[in-house]
This record gives structure tokens, sequence and C-alpha cells, in this order.
């Protein structure tokens, strides 16, 4: 037998079981260890969901304010020019957006989020936040939380305090199997769906509210 052969004799591991050695027990335990790794979620994915329940929460108080439709209908009744903000209402753009968020059209509700915090809403800034955080966009929610907490948007918007308000409010919702109380109806959905495709293979932006719109949002808000 060369050297070779005797180191290779000597690295080689061996086969045999250990008497007494489990083999099932040990099967269970590397079986309950995975189930276990499998049952702890993902940091990331837990606070991306987390996010989006906040985000929903927060959207469906914003659209039950008393004068929520009031300020659609007057969006709705201004040029149709969403891009200039001069004369833009901008809670109407921010109720807007929360709609079309709860109605499953999140690239238009980002558009009119964007609209309302660039004319100084620090709550659409906000909703921007939550909504790039459920979509893991870690570097967009950063920016967007800056623009909530510097202070320069609007002071009677979200501070500290009122944040940390609406963490409490999300969570008892959440807990409470409250979270589909004040969800939009299904003619409201209708009426967002009518305008999705109004300008079908046009823009995949739903286009201003019209008066329609805003008279199913009186009716909602009314309940």
């Amino acid at each position: 037998m060369t050297a070779i052969d005797d180191l290779l004799a000597d690295a080689r591991i061996t086969t045999t079981l250990r008497d007494g050695f489990d083999v099932g027990a040990a099967l269970r335990r590397l079986a309950a260890d995975a189930a276990g790794a499998a049952a702890r979620p993902n940091p990331d994915m837990l606070r991306a969901a987390q996010a989006g329940q906040r985000l929903s929460t927060v959207c469906r108080w914003i659209l039950n304010k008393p004068d929520a439709a009031h300020h659609v209908d007057r969006l709705a009744q201004e040029p149709d020019a969403p891009s200039d903000v001069a004369h833009l209402d901008v809670d109407g753009a921010l109720v807007f957006a929360c709609l079309l968020h709860l109605t499953g059209h999140p690239e238009s509700a980002q558009f009119w989020w964007q609209l309302a915090a660039g004319a100084g809403r620090r709550a659409a800034a906000y909703c921007l936040h939550l909504h790039h955080l459920a979509l893991g966009e870690a570097r967009e929610a950063r920016h967007w939380l800056h623009e909530v907490t510097d202070g320069v948007l609007d002071s009677e918007a979200p501070d500290d305090a009122f944040l940390a308000f609406l963490e409490s409010v999300a969570t008892y919702v959440r807990k409470s199997g409250l979270s589909q109380a004040s969800s939009p109806t299904g003619g409201l959905e209708m009426e967002v769906d009518r305008l999705a495709t109004a300008k079908a293979g046009s823009c995949i932006i739903v286009q201003r509210p019209d008066r329609r719109l805003a008279d199913r949002l009186y009716d909602f808000t009314r309940r």
C-alpha cells in the first residue's frame, strides 16, 4: 500500500451507525426543524405585509372623512390637467388616490398620491411611504418618510404622535376583525373600473374622477 493509500484510508468516513442510533427520531427532528424554519416569517416580508395593512387602514380612514366626497367633487369639476397642481384640489387627489388603492389600482394611486404630496400634503407622503414599503422598495420608502418628518410639508398633517396613533389604530383594526368595515362598496368599485377603462390603450393611469363617481362617494359617506 502506498503512502497515498494510507492517507485515503485514514480519511475515509465510516458509514456504520453507532449502536442505539434512532434513525426515525433523527428524521423527525429534521422535519421539526424544517417546519420551524418555515413558520418563522421573513422579516422583510413581514414588514411589507404590515405596511400594506397599515396603508389600507389609513386609506379607509381618509375615505370616510366627512368632507371626502366634497373634495373629490371639486376635483371632478376642475380642468382636466392633473399635472397642474396650482389648479388641483389637493385633498381630492389624496382621497381619490386612497380610493384607487382600495379598489386595486396601485399604479394610479401612486400617481395621485405623488401629485398631492408634491402640493404639500404630508398624509399623501405617508401613504407613499407605506406603499413603497409594502412593495419592498426600501429606498423609496425612506425618501417619503423623510418627506413626512422633515417639517417642510404642511404643518397640519401627521407628526410623530399622529404616526404612533395610526400604528395603534392599524393594530386594533387588524386584531378586532374590523378591517373591512369601511371598505369601498361595490358601486364605488364599479365607478372606478369605469374610469379605468375609459381611456383603454392610451394610459395606465386612471383619469380624474367625474361627477358620477363623486355622487357615488357622497352616498358612501352618508351611510
